[in-house]
C-alpha cells in the first residue's frame, strides 16, 4: 500500500484531491455544518479510496484532470459520511484515537452532517464531473446502505454464514472500491470491457480491505488500532475471519451480548490461537489473484506495476502485523 500512497503522480494528484474535498465538504451556508465536516476531514486517513482512483486513471492511460480530482473527492466524501454513520450506528466515541463527531456533537447534529457530506458528494458529480459518474456514486451509497442493513440484521446470529458476510463487506466497503476505479474508467472513457475489469478489481481489493481489517480486530492490540480491540465481539459482528477460526460459535460460550471485558480478552486468546488468522490470510491471497484477473489492459506501465502489486503487497504487510503481535503471549489485549 505503501507503493500506492507514495507514487508521485499519486501523491500531487492527492494534494487536489484534498483541496477539493475541504471545498466541497465546507460549502454549507450552516457554518456549523462546515465545522463539523471539517472536523471530520481533518481527523486524519490515508485517503485510500481517492489514491486507488487516481491510479485507477493514471492506469488507464488518463492523468487525473479536474473531473478526476472532483471524482475522486466525491468517493472520500462518501467514504467520511458513511463513517459518521457507522458511528452513530455503533454509539462509537473514538475513532483513530480521535472523539467521534457524534461523541462531540451529540447524535442528531451528527447524523445531518453525515448527511450532508453523502448529499454534497452527490450534487458534486452530476454538476462537475458527469451524469455516469454520479450514477455510480448514487448506486455505491444505495449499496453501503444495503451491506450496512445486513450487517445489522445479521448482529449477535451464531448462525451467520461466511456467504452473509461476505455479501455484507461487499455492499459496505467494497462497492466504494469499485465505484472509485469504475469512475476512474469512465474519466478515462475506457471502453466497456475495460471498465467492467477495473471496477472488478476495485471490488476484489476492497473485499481484501475489509477481511484484514475485520482481522486486525481480533489480532492486533487496542494501541494499533486507535480502538478498543475486539470491538466487532462487542457489537455482535460475528466477521469473516471470526466465522474461518473453525470453532462452533454457538456452542463455544465466547460470544454473546453484554460481553464483560474480561470474556472480550478470553475470546481474544482463544480466536489468536486458533487458525483463524492462517485462513483468513489464504482466503485474501485467493481474491489477490482474482484482483490481477481482473485487471485490463495497462496503458501507464508504472502504475500498472503499483496495482499488480497492491492486494499482495497489503497482505504481506497485514500477515506481518499479525504474527508479530501474536508472538508476544499471543497478544494480550490492551
Amino acid at each position: 500500500m505503501d507503493q500506492l500512497l507514495r507514487s508521485p503522480a499519486v501523491v500531487a494528484g492527492l494534494v487536489k484531491v484534498e483541496a477539493r474535498i475541504r471545498r466541497l465538504s465546507g460549502s454549507s451556508v450552516l457554518p456549523d455544518i462546515n465545522a463539523g465536516t471539517e472536523r471530520v476531514v481533518s481527523a486524519g486517513g490515508k485517503r485510500l479510496r481517492p489514491a486507488l482512483t487516481l491510479a485507477a486513471s493514471i492506469a488507464l492511460g488518463k492523468q487525473p484532470d479536474r473531473r478526476v480530482i472532483t471524482a475522486a473527492a466525491c468517493v472520500e466524501l462518501i467514504h467520511t459520511g458513511s463513517l459518521v454513520h457507522d458511528d452513530l450506528m455503533d454509539r462509537a466515541d473514538r475513532r483513530r484515537g480521535q472523539r467521534t463527531l457524534n461523541a462531540e456533537l451529540g447524535d442528531g447534529k451528527a447524523l445531518v452532517i453525515g448527511d450532508f457530506m453523502l448529499a454534497r458528494a452527490a450534487l458534486a458529480a452530476i454538476v462537475n464531473v458527469s451524469r455516469p459518474v454520479a450514477e455510480v456514486l448514487a448506486a455505491t451509497v444505495v449499496e453501503l446502505a444495503e451491506g450496512q442493513y445486513l450487517e445489522t440484521a445479521d448482529l449477535f446470529d451464531t448462525g451467520r454464514t461466511r456467504e452473509s458476510a461476505v455479501r455484507s463487506i461487499t455492499g459496505k466497503t467494497a462497492a466504494l472500491f469499485r465505484a472509485g476505479c469504475l469512475v476512474a474508467a469512465l474519466c478515462a472513457h475506457a471502453p466497456a470491457e475495460d471498465r467492467a475489469r477495473m471496477a472488478a478489481y476495485g471490488e476484489k481489493f476492497g473485499l481484501i480491505f475489509q477481511v484484514l481489517d475485520d482481522l486486525l480486530d481480533l489480532t492486533a492490540t487496542s494501541e494499533q488500532l486507535g480502538k478498543p480491540a475486539g470491538n466487532d465481539l462487542r457489537q455482535g459482528v460475528y466477521s469473516l475471519p471470526l466465522l474461518m477460526s473453525g470453532i462452533d460459535l454457538a456452542g463455544s460460550g465466547l460470544v454473546g451480548r453484554d460481553m464483560s471485558e474480561e470474556q472480550v480478552a478470553t475470546a481474544l486468546r482463544v480466536l489468536r490461537s486458533s487458525p483463524m488468522a492462517e485462513h483468513t490470510i489464504r482466503y485474501c491471497r485467493g481474491l489477490a489473484a482474482d484482483a490481477l484477473a481482473a485487471l485490463p489492459v495497462i496503458q501507464d506501465e508504472e502504475m500498472g506495476a503499483v496495482l499488480r502489486r497492491l492486494p499482495s503487497a497489503y497482505i504481506d504487510q497485514v500477515e506481518r502485523q499479525v504474527y508479530r503481535v501474536n508472538q508476544v503471549n499471543l497478544a494480550p489485549v490492551s
